[in-house]
């Protein structure tokens, strides 16, 4: 018997090239700095939604270029709801700067600070505490250090088919609240911004991925960090149902790790993907510099149907 392809081309000579198991793949054959036609954009988007996060190595794109490959998979929402100082004429691009969180952190422990590459280096959905998180997030690599700073993702959804039957139809069941801060933030300039501007919403611990069918498992470690978040449960309660999930999303077999170079682009399915920031990169002696657009996102569905419930703020609406 012939062993398994390792790469799939397509029709348009796109080379397809899984790096992991359940999670991730390299696209190659594609240049990012031209204008994309239809047929191309749809093979990206096949393979996104079979890989949950697709990897364009050695591209070296520029703002505009960010923006207009973006603006290909849907709207561009601004750079983030508590971001005010993206690149000038780019309100899209939120940057990913090692050396603006000094300044985001300030007032915070300073061993906390030192280990701030970016704002939120633990495993989350990008801002699932807005009612319709970002369905996409694009992110480019402009400065890494010479080590370390890697990013990795998991499959919201191989976890969840994973899932022991009677905890699979306990989680289709449930409901969690979201909401926007840690810890970290507070007595900061960002903290403050934060609190004027509070973001709370109620998800399905479960929701179905609105073009694929799919369910995924839908909690945001980063989000869904305090007591009592489980919909009708007391905090010990809540507390352990979510710490069973919060295993299974960062079970290995699930995840990829990508290492950075300058100039690679990284676009992974918000709906059905965490990702977890790098801790290891000492941002006193390295820079660490990338840039992410994020696509308007849809309003989670459950397994029953019901949508996602907004407590405070507003939908995050792109052009």
């Amino acid at each position: 018997m012939a062993p398994p392809t390792t790469t799939t081309t397509t029709e348009l000579g796109i080379d397809v090239r899984p790096v992991a198991g359940n999670i991730g793949a390299e696209i190659h054959g594609v240049d990012l700095r031209e204008e994309l036609d239809d047929a191309t954009v749809a093979e990206i988007r096949s393979a996104l939604h079979r890989w949950k996060v697709v990897f364009f190595r050695d591209q070296h794109i520029d703002h505009a270029q960010q923006v207009a490959f973006g603006r290909r998979f849907g709207k561009l929402t601004p750079a983030h709801p508590h971001e005010d100082a993206p690149p000038e004429g780019h309100p899209e691009i939120l940057p990913i700067d090692s050396r603006r969180y000094n300044k985001f952190f300030a007032g915070a422990p300073a061993d906390a600070k030192k280990l701030k590459a970016t704002y939120d280096n633990g495993w989350h959905t990008d801002v699932t505490a807005l009612v319709n998180p970002p369905a996409g997030s694009i992110l480019r690599a402009e400065i890494v250090p010479p080590y370390g700073g890697d990013t990795q993702w998991t499959n919201l959804v191989a976890a969840y088919e994973a899932l022991p039957e009677p905890l699979a139809r306990l989680a289709d069941s449930l409901r969690a609240k979201h909401s926007f801060g840690q810890p970290i933030f507070e007595g900061s300039e960002y903290g403050k911004k934060i609190k004027a501007n509070p973001l709370v919403a109620i998800h399905p611990v479960v929701r179905v991925h609105p073009e694929t069918g799919e369910r995924a498992l839908f909690v945001s470690p980063s989000f869904t960090s305090r007591d009592n978040e489980i919909i009708d449960f007391g905090p010990r309660q809540s507390r352990a149902i979510l710490d069973l999930f919060y295993e299974q999303i960062s079970r290995p077999e699930f995840t990829v790790r990508f290492r950075w170079n300058p100039g690679d682009v990284a676009f992974w399915d918000n709906r059905a993907t965490a990702h977890l920031g790098p801790s290891d990169v000492d941002i006193t002696a390295f820079d660490r510099v990338l840039y992410r657009v994020t696509l308007e996102g849809d309003v989670p569905v459950g397994v029953d149907g019901r949508e996602s419930e907004l407590v405070a703020g507003q939908q995050f609406l792109g052009s």
